[in-house]
């Protein structure tokens, strides 16, 4: 059985990968638990160098790798490019951090008795990865899994596999022994043939529905999972903000991966005396960019796949049908060109209501509904009314206020009066449905190992 990877800018095939059967799943995972008996001893200095070699591979590469993705998954060139140059330092991270994050420690004495805790690999680590970010998807499960010593199965999107192939293929040149790093192709059935598989550890960034599934599975069988799911953010902006400075930071929070991102925001509230004006420069802000074939390097590229484009059209259309106004946007381009992809104009909504799905579900696409509230506690239950809680952005020169958001709204992370809070050494992570675990930083690297305590008396 093949899998097309199709390009979504005119459903070009660009290629064809033979989808694993479950043969070569069980194959696949046999392979990774033989390779784990030597790799968790290898000394973590000789783990990380392979990857030291694949970050070299990546930078020299770098020029074919962005085409790719940029021709697989709609990611407009220049931010197929951004990704893997905004990427780079994480690998460093991983590379000079690792040692560090995963080091023994004493953490008591008492006479001549020493308390110490030191991280020892699960086993067979399963990376199921989404396409919005094929690169940093691959390295975000894979990294912090091998340096703590685990072997890994990957599984990439079947949306992105002929990039993220690449970055296995990549890795895999480097010299790492055979069976620390493996390959299975294709879609949700593969990754639930991976999960029900005999392993250790399930990394996971996707959907909500799935990664329930998923952290069902795991719980059933006693295996750790690490999930990172599905987001609603609010874009909080007060009458005091910076409003100029606000529209952009929104802007490129929404509708930067042409809105498809986990942690973008998804729900605009303005404070009700700026909302007319702050509406009416985002639309004109919104009326300045293009959208077009991601290689001539548009603002905006096609959504993923066709089916993406459907449940948007869906989303926005209950929302026309109980009330909501267009201000910009609202359909997919007219341009003769542009007719054969997942195209979908970036839109504002307003005179929206609390039961639409723009405001309910996760909208995975370049739609923004604006909502205006009165009082700092209708705008804090406004953001936390959803099952969601990856992120929330607050605009305010208020500290005090600003303070009381950070405290008091239920997100993994509160970004104030900015949109930049992705750094290697920050955990992210969300609350409620959006996921269990971290990522990054000294918290998300020890996520990938078990906590030994020993105590030695001389």
């Amino acid at each position: 059985m093949k899998l097309q990877s199709i390009n979504p800018h005119d459903q070009s095939v660009l290629g064809e990968l033979e989808v694993s059967t479950a043969e070569e799943v069980a194959a696949v995972v046999s392979k990774a638990k033989k390779a784990f008996e030597t790799w968790q001893f290898t000394p973590i200095e000789e783990r990380i160098s392979y990857i030291k070699k694949f970050r070299e591979s990546v930078e020299a590469r770098k020029d074919e790798l962005a085409k790719l993705i940029s021709q697989e998954m709609g990611k407009p060139l220049s931010q197929a490019t951004g990704e893997i140059e905004m990427e780079l330092p994480y690998i460093d991270y991983y590379i000079e951090q690792g040692p560090e994050n995963l080091k023994e420690e004493i953490v008591y004495q008492e006479g001549t008795t020493t308390f110490k805790t030191s991280f020892e690999p699960y086993g067979v680590c399963v990376c199921i990865a989404p396409w919005n970010f094929p690169l940093i998807m691959f390295d975000s499960g894979v990294f912090p899994a091998l340096i703590a010593g685990n072997t890994v199965v990957f599984k990439p999107s079947e949306f992105s596999s002929l990039s993220q192939k690449m970055c296995f293929e990549l890795l895999q040149a480097t010299g790492i022994p055979d069976g620390v790093l493996s390959l299975v192709i294709g879609g949700g059935d593969v990754g639930g043939m991976l999960v029900d598989s005999p392993v250790d550890l399930v990394w996971f960034t996707g959907s909500t529905k799935v990664g329930q599934e998923i952290y069902k599975k795991c719980g059933e069988k006693f295996i750790k999972g690490l999930m990172e799911m599905g987001g609603n953010s609010a874009g909080i902006v007060f009458a005091d903000a910076d409003i100029d400075a606000a529209v952009e930071s929104i802007y490129f929070s929404r509708f930067w991966c042409t809105g498809q991102v986990c942690n973008a925001v998804k729900r605009l509230f303005v404070e009700k005396p700026i909302f007319d004006e702050f509406v009416n420069k985002l639309v004109e802000k919104i009326r300045s960019v293009t959208t077009g074939n991601p290689m001539d390097d548009k603002d905006l590229g096609p959504l993923v796949a066709a089916k993406q484009l459907k449940m948007l059209e869906d989303q926005v259309q209950d929302a026309l049908s109980k009330g909501a106004t267009v201000k910009v946007g609202g359909k997919r381009p007219e341009e003769e060109e542009l007719k054969d992809g997942n195209y979908y104009l970036p839109t504002i909504l307003t005179d929206v209501t609390l039961d639409m799905k723009v405001m309910t579900d996760e909208v995975f696409g370049p739609v923004l509904p604006a909502f205006a509230f009165e009082t700092d506690e209708e705008a804090l239950e406004l953001a936390n009314n959803t099952m969601y809680g990856l992120a929330n952005e607050v605009y305010t020169k208020n500290e005090k206020r600003a303070e009381t958001f950070v405290r008091k709204l239920q997100s993994g992370v509160v970004a104030v009066n900015t949109f930049d809070y992705f750094k290697a050494s920050c955990p992210f992570g969300g609350y409620k449905k959006s996921g269990i675990g971290r990522e990054y930083g000294k918290i998300g690297m020890q996520e990938f190992a078990q906590v030994k305590m020993t105590a030695v008396n001389k």
